[in-house]
């Protein structure tokens, strides 16, 4: 199968895949083709006998952006941002589900969406020079899942959604968002011996952990918690403010948006 926006490669020694965000000019910002493109590369990974581990990860300096901000109509009502998230929380649940272990491989910034769908893989490995954050809060946005309560502790997840803050890689580790924190001319080279190292493991062993350690979360309530946000933040989406926001998002490039988004909170540190 080819693909517009991502690259699927299987290794030629070892029983694993990887799948590149492929936009390195956009900073690998998430659009539905993205998203609908590692979906179907993420299936065919499972449904291969000779890929027993997957890695994610982004082409150039970012593992992604987070959702793209440009190109989109944004004037519309609550049940078109409950099918939008619905299918986006979707895309991040079918890794989570995944069969096999599924490796971020973080080269880069990963906020917003591009941060849950690190989260909702397995581990996380990131260069020193990566950047970690859930931006989205400071123009009236929120999350597409709420993975992060389940890998963080609550302090850490408020300060993360309240401020918008970015953190580096060693914050990252110190809150558990990451495994493993490597010199970035390294990430390649360590993110593959784990994907190797996970892709000669018993496959049974790692398919029926996985399983168990999924169904602890979803006991405990992952499943409702992931509608409950996809309501709420479809609702935050049509307030006064949320139209708002979106309505100068549509008449602003998005460097003069980020920079109206962000200026406010300068020298707040």
């Amino acid at each position: 199968m080819s693909y517009e926006t991502i690259l699927y490669e299987k290794d030629l020694t070892d029983k694993f895949a990887t799948i590149t965000i492929n936009r390195p000019d956009k900073m690998n910002a998430m659009n539905k083709t993205v998203i609908r493109e590692i979906d179907a590369a993420l299936k065919s990974a499972v449904d291969d006998p000779d890929v027993n581990a997957l890695v994610i990860t982004g082409a150039g300096r970012a593992f992604s952006s987070g959702y793209d901000l440009q190109g989109g109509d944004f004037d519309v009502d609550i049940d078109f941002w409950r099918e939008d998230m619905t299918e986006n929380a979707e895309a991040l649940l079918n890794i989570w589900r995944a069969p096999i272990p599924v490796i971020a491989s973080v080269n880069g910034y990963a906020l917003a969406g591009a941060l849950e769908l690190m989260m909702s893989c397995d581990l996380a490995i990131a260069a020193d020079t990566a950047k970690f954050g859930e931006p989205e809060v400071r123009h009236n946005s929120g999350p597409p899942a709420l993975m992060m309560p389940w890998l963080l502790a609550t302090r850490d997840v408020r300060w993360l959604m309240f401020t918008g803050d970015m953190v580096d890689a060693e914050e990252a580790l110190r809150m558990h968002l990451i495994n493993k924190v490597v010199p970035a001319d390294q990430l390649k080279e360590k993110t593959e011996n784990l994907a190797r190292k996970l892709a000669r493991m018993p496959v049974p062993a790692l398919k029926y952990t996985k399983a168990s350690i999924n169904n602890q979360q979803m006991v405990a309530g992952l499943m409702p918690s992931f509608q409950y946000n996809i309501e709420a933040i479809a609702a935050l989406h049509v307030t006064k403010q949320g139209r708002e926001w979106m309505a100068n998002l549509a008449k602003m490039s998005l460097k003069e948006y980020l920079a109206f988004r962000d200026n406010p909170f300068k020298g707040l540190d």
